[in-house]
Order: C-alpha cells, then sequence, then structure tokens
C-alpha cells in the first residue's frame, strides 16, 4: 500500500492523477426533473448527484436527433445532422484513418483506460449496424472501446431493444404498438433493466481490473425514448398527480422548424391525438414521466454500485441528456425541430475533489464541450485541436463565468446566445426570438432587428465551417 502512495497510486489502484470517468446518457431527456425545478417529478437519484456536483441549465446539444447528437458529443466535433453522422464517420476511417481525429473514447483508450460502452451510448444500441444492429463486421465507432455490449434478452437483438416494450415485445409495425404503457412487474421487464444489470456486471469488472486500469464506463439507457414504456411501480406516482400547464400549446405562425411529430403520431393512439384531446395529453405526459422515473431508478442503481465498490470518489461522473423533447410545446410531440425544448438537456457533472457540491450555472454551453472538459478533469491533459469544445474547467470552478454560444442544427441551423436564439433556414429565412422578453419563442423578430441577424449570422457560419 505504501508503494502504492508514493508512486501516486490510491488504494483502490487507481493513479491519483488519472481518475475514472463514468458517463451516463438517457435518451429523450428534457430537463424534466425535480433538480431542475419540475418539483411533480421523482427524479431522486439524478437530483442526489446535482447535489454533489454541478448542474447546467442551459446545456444545448448539437442536434435535435439522437444519432448526430452523439456524434457531437462523443467526438467534440460539429458533424453531419443524421442519424448515420458516426457510421458516416466509420466510412472515413476505414479509407482515411490519419484524417478522422479520435473520438473521446479513443483518445482515453490511447492513454491507458479500458474504455466500456453498455446500452445506447452511439446512435445503434452496442454500436453496431446491420438489419437488426448486430453485425460485427458494421462497427458505429471503429477501435474506440474494448468492450460495447447491448443485452437484448427476449427482445432479441439491438433492433428489438430499441423500441421494446414490456416482456420482449418488439415494434414491427408501429401503428400497433402502444405509444405508452405501465406493466406490472419488476424484474426484467423493459431492456433497460437489462442494461442496468450489464452496468453493474462492467463496474465490478473494471474494480476488479488485476492492472489497476482506469475506465472510461458510458452506460445509455434507452427511456424515455418512444414509446413510454414503464414498469407500473414508476407509473405509481403520477396516476393522481397535477400536471402544470403546457406553457405554449399554439402552432407557431410563420416558417419555422415546426413539424407534424411524425415520430409520435405513428405509434396506436387510440384514435387520439394530444393537441385535440387534453386528458389524453396529460396521459402521455403523465407515461413521459413514469419513464423519467424509471431511468432515474435504473441511474440510481449504476450510482449505488459505485459507491458499494468503493469508487465514488475516484470516479468523474456526467449524466448528460441527447437532447429534448416536446411535450406539447408549440403543438409538437418529439424532437427534431430547432426550438430551445427540443435543444436544451440536462447536463450534471461530479468530480470528488475537483467540482464542489451543490453547484448550477446558468453559463450557455454544448455537448461538445464535454470531451475538453473530460481531458482536463480526469487526465489534466488538453483535447485535441480537432475538437470544436472548450473545457467547461473554469466554469466548474467558477459557475458565476460566462458560457458562450451554442450552436446546433437539423433542418435548418441555429445559434444560441445569452439573449437570443437566431435559426437560419436553408434559404436564408430567419428566426429571431428574444429570450429577456420571449422565453417560449413565440414571436419572430428577425425583421425587426436586422444588425442582430447580421452578426449572429455571421458567428454562426464561422463555427459551422468547422462542421466536419
Amino acid at each position: 500500500m505504501l508503494a502504492m502512495l508514493c508512486l501516486g497510486w490510491s488504494s483502490n489502484g487507481v493513479s491519483e492523477d488519472r481518475r475514472n470517468v463514468l458517463l451516463i446518457c438517457v435518451d429523450d431527456l428534457r430537463p424534466e426533473l425535480n433538480c431542475y425545478g419540475l418539483d411533480y417529478i421523482q427524479s431522486p437519484n439524478i437530483d442526489r448527484l446535482a447535489g454533489q456536483g454541478c448542474r447546467f441549465d442551459r446545456h444545448y446539444v448539437q442536434a435535435p436527433t439522437c444519432g448526430a447528437s452523439r456524434y457531437a458529443m462523443l467526438t467534440g466535433q460539429y458533424g453531419d445532422a443524421g442519424n448515420n453522422a458516426l457510421f458516416k464517420r466509420a466510412e472515413r476511417i476505414a479509407k482515411t484513418p490519419e484524417s478522422v481525429a479520435s473520438s473521446m473514447p479513443r483518445w482515453f483508450r490511447d492513454r491507458g483506460y479500458t474504455t466500456v460502452s453498455v446500452g445506447k451510448v452511439s446512435h445503434h444500441p452496442g454500436g453496431r449496424g446491420g438489419k437488426d444492429w448486430d453485425d460485427d463486421q458494421v462497427i458505429e465507432m471503429p477501435g474506440d472501446w474494448d468492450r460495447h455490449l447491448m443485452p437484448t434478452g427476449p427482445w432479441q437483438h439491438p433492433r428489438g431493444a430499441m423500441h421494446g416494450l414490456a416482456n420482449g415485445e418488439i415494434r414491427v409495425d408501429p401503428t400497433e404498438m402502444d405509444v405508452f404503457q405501465s406493466a406490472p412487474g419488476e424484474s426484467d421487464r423493459y431492456p433497460d433493466d437489462l442494461v442496468a444489470e450489464s452496468s453493474l456486471e462492467q463496474l465490478n469488472i473494471l474494480a476488479s481490473d488485476a492492472e489497476s486500469k482506469p475506465f472510461f464506463l458510458a452506460v445509455g439507457f434507452i427511456r424515455p425514448h418512444l414509446p413510454f414504456g414503464a414498469p407500473e411501480r414508476d407509473m405509481e406516482p403520477y396516476r393522481d398527480a397535477t400536471l402544470p400547464m403546457i406553457s405554449n400549446i399554439a402552432k407557431p405562425d410563420g416558417k419555422t422548424t415546426w413539424h407534424r411529430s411524425g415520430e409520435f403520431m405513428r405509434y396506436h393512439r387510440w384514435g387520439k391525438d394530444p393537441n385535440q384531446d387534453s386528458e389524453f395529453a396529460i396521459a402521455v405526459r403523465k407515461h413521459y414521466a413514469a419513464c423519467v422515473t424509471y431511468a432515474d431508478r435504473n441511474v440510481g442503481r449504476v450510482l449505488d454500485e459505485l459507491d458499494r465498490l468503493g469508487l465514488s470518489e475516484s470516479t468523474i461522473v456526467v449524466l448528460w441528456g441527447d437532447h429534448g423533447w416536446h411535450l406539447g410545446e408549440h403543438a409538437i410531440w418529439g424532437k427534431h425541430a430547432l426550438f430551445e425544448d427540443d435543444l436544451r438537456s440536462p447536463l450534471i457533472i461530479r468530480a470528488p475533489g475537483q467540482v464542489e457540491e451543490g453547484l448550477s450555472t446558468n453559463a450557455v454551453v454544448e455537448s461538445i464541450d464535454l470531451f475538453p472538459t473530460l481531458c482536463e478533469l480526469a487526465v489534466s491533459q488538453p483535447a485535441p485541436d480537432a475538437t470544436n469544445g472548450v473545457s467547461l474547467g473554469e466554469i466548474l470552478r467558477d459557475p458565476s463565468r460566462d458560457g458562450h454560444v451554442a450552436i446546433s442544427y437539423g433542418k435548418a441551423s441555429t445559434i444560441r446566445t445569452d439573449a437570443y436564439r437566431l435559426v437560419v433556414h436553408k434559404d436564408g429565412f430567419a428566426e429571431l426570438y428574444d429570450h429577456r422578453v420571449d422565453p417560449l419563442e413565440l414571436s419572430n423578430v428577425a425583421e425587426e432587428n436586422p444588425d442582430v441577424v447580421r452578426r449572429l449570422n455571421a458567428v454562426l457560419k464561422e463555427r459551422l465551417a468547422t462542421q466536419n
């Protein structure tokens, strides 16, 4: 023991200047959490994590869709706006590997870390392509993970688990799959039960690594992604709950990135439309909340195991939502637009001994900032020059510091500043929302503020010029 301490190694075998990383990704998680001010939401485990670290209240993703958002977070780069962004990157690696910068997990792996992903971390759970997303010859992030796992059980394959309901039900025809569900029983009823179990197994393997290597473990929970299926126990807190009114239910006037909620509307909805049926809208929101509580419970299982193994003090924990999700705001039920509700998501960072407990910041930050932040916190090194993000270390040390603009893209492109959101469509049409007086993004004031539009558009174009 004394020799280990003299060499800078802690009693659990991890170098004191190389800390473990636990990255928890939650799919389609808007800031619908108690620690973000939604007091009717039951999220005690994520709330506890927030109380032990720093909560970012204005964190913005790069794209309102899973694949493109995860590309940006995992590479630290602006990239393609589609869900196959990482597969396109893999094709570039196969052709000209020297032209592709290291991803975050590869960067850590090259520095002696064991890198493991469980569940939905990249776009396809388990990180593979093919018809059922289980083809070992089609890898989303080649060379980045020592192990990339997706337990499937009765759901047969990762594609089945991705949109699975209770007890092995697989989505074949979405019109025949219920848009929400709360099934009785607790054991392995939903795919995330298996993701949680596999994550605990991997934590134990990593903790007992004979070579005492640090680890980078990424865990991706699928819920609250559609369909909104969660165990009955997680629905119980919401059955008689009174939910707040939806803040802005009207379809926006004029040209925007509004859409008809196609992903949501193609599920079996018993002939109901939440934009026309307020009781059905409440039921949808309650089942989403149940999925959040279910996800929180699984997050708690992983955090508790980290504690039990004595790894909490030596492990940086990040909880990240891959994008927001409309629950009726702007008459949208889903993602894929470029409003605040699509692009703002939870981000919490806990780093014992480096980040004080119970912090929060209103600084504007981006998902691409995670890569350089973890390089600094875990290894005390700068990220590769190719990353577009910046370390959040200074904000973590002083949460009152200013952030920076946030860039996102999809059907159009957008820049979020402290005061404004500008959305620029491909034909040049601009939407400008002044968040100082219009936080719900209801009034396009682009025509009244041409100088602001020009200035922000110039910054947007400059930043997107680095897009990979």
